[in-house]
């Protein structure tokens, strides 16, 4: 019994003690493992594709919204904004990934990381993606399903705001070549930019907090030692360009300025209907009637026409083609000036022209020029929350302490003055220069 007992222990042990298959079901266990592991990342990966896809419609659907805005009531703004969605993530395929409701326009505030709404705002909008079950269009998973996870919930959201650039705010800004000759002061704030480069001559003080830019600031055409002899230039150089916005949009205001439902329509002026004036009238204080627009009409491009010498002009808007002439001591306050004629001089001044009042950067007063063609300034041109906007190029000399507050735009090439302070307002006292919004993301 004893030996029989023995015999009948012994498979029991033996298969206990048995080693043989256990790497095969070591195998299957990683085999498993392996599986669920990359189940589960494919749904991860999956998952932060379909993220960034809405992120990326987003982004899109926010930058279209804002630019419709500018010009647009809020529902355009908002039917824009979907039709650009709708090419990033047809509706078809991926459902109501982003609603009209999901586009919010407001107020960012970037300290504070917070979104202010307001249905008539126009400096930022929110916009919300989804691909959520309440939507019928959240993402199918792989390995999550056996886990009872059939669908994931993903959102985006993006914040895009407007800005304007301090160079054309206020500053001297030109698509060609900027050239500034010696002995000027830059004061905190201003700014020199072009989309070419800069030429700078000797002896002009940059002080901290002013900017001269270009695309490439190595690109800086400087006389011998002119980083030395130009004091303050080494840190005020920065790299950069502009779209020159608001110079393919010199057509429109001057259309605008006529047109009283124009966001270029200034203020002040109480009655469309123009009142025409002849080229050769004696075009004096007495010619212009405050509150109205003026025409100022020439048969061909070559005709002229000029305004009287210390004529003061308040509250008006001129509109011409003939090239222009100011009389020396002309002042400009609340003042619009545009020029169809695309002559070199279409706006030109022996000497002495002020563009806008001098109230030290006190609100109202400014004065707009605004030109197919081009300036040309050579001696004391004052600047006191002006504007001069050109599609050709600008060329002027400064009075000695005349410029507080400028902006100069040029389409071409701008060429500067010597021995002038470049003086800085923060925008103050330019209500009504002329400006463009760009856009950025903020969030």
């Amino acid at each position: 019994m004893q030996r029989l007992h023995r015999r009948n222990a012994w498979p029991a042990q033996s298969f206990a003690q048995a080693q043989d298959g256990a790497a095969t079901i070591f195998g299957l266990f990683l085999l498993t493992a392996s599986l669920s592991v990359a189940g589960l990342a494919l749904d991860v990966a999956n998952a932060y594709r379909v993220r960034t896809a809405l992120q990326v419609a987003g982004d899109a659907a926010a930058h279209a919204a804002l630019v419709a805005r500018e010009f647009n009531s809020p529902s355009v703004a908002k039917a824009t904004a979907l039709e650009v969605a709708n090419v990033h993530l047809p509706r078809a395929k991926y459902g109501d990934a982003l609603i009209e409701d999901d586009i919010i326009f407001g107020h960012w505030d970037a300290e504070a990381e917070k979104f202010e709404p307001d249905e008539y705002a126009f400096d930022a909008v929110m916009v919300s993606t989804a691909r959520a079950q309440e939507r019928h269009n959240s993402v199918g998973t792989y390995l999550l399903r056996f886990a009872g996870v059939d669908g994931l919930n993903i959102r985006g959201m993006t914040v895009f705001e407007t800005y304007r650039p301090t160079c054309l705010e206020e500053g001297i800004v030109g698509e060609e070549e900027v050239v500034l000759q010696s002995g000027n002061l830059f004061t905190s704030g201003f700014c020199v930019h072009s989309n070419d480069h800069a030429t700078l001559s000797s002896g002009n003080t940059f002080e901290e907090r002013t900017i001269v830019s270009m695309p490439d600031r190595r690109e800086i055409d400087l006389p011998a030692s002119g980083m030395e002899s130009n004091d303050g230039l080494p840190e005020a150089l920065r790299d950069g360009s502009y779209f020159l916005r608001i110079v393919s949009r010199i057509d429109a205001i001057i259309a605008g300025v006529q047109d009283p439902t124009s966001s270029y329509y200034p203020d002040y002026i109480e009655s469309a209907v123009a009142i025409p004036l002849g080229r050769n009238d004696k075009l004096d204080g007495d010619a212009f009637e405050e509150g109205r627009i003026h025409t100022i009409y020439c048969n061909s491009p070559e005709q002229k026409t000029s305004i009287h010498a210390g004529t003061e002009l308040s509250k008006v808007v001129i509109w011409t083609n003939c090239e222009m002439k100011f009389g020396e001591g002309v002042i400009l306050r609340d003042t619009v000036i545009v020029n169809e004629s695309t002559s070199d001089k279409s706006f030109n001044t022996a000497s002495g022209l002020q563009i806008g009042d001098d109230d030290h950067c006190a609100s109202g007063g400014d004065a707009q020029l605004v030109t197919r063609g081009g300036v040309s300034i050579p001696a004391q041109l004052s600047m006191y929350g002006g504007q001069i906007l050109a599609v050709g190029d600008i060329s002027f000399e400064a009075e000695a302490d005349g410029i507080e507050g400028a902006s100069i735009v040029s389409g071409g090439r701008v060429e500067g003055s010597s021995g002038a302070t470049m003086g800085f307002c923060g925008g103050k006292g330019m209500e009504h220069n002329f400006e463009a919004e760009y856009f950025r993301l903020a969030f």
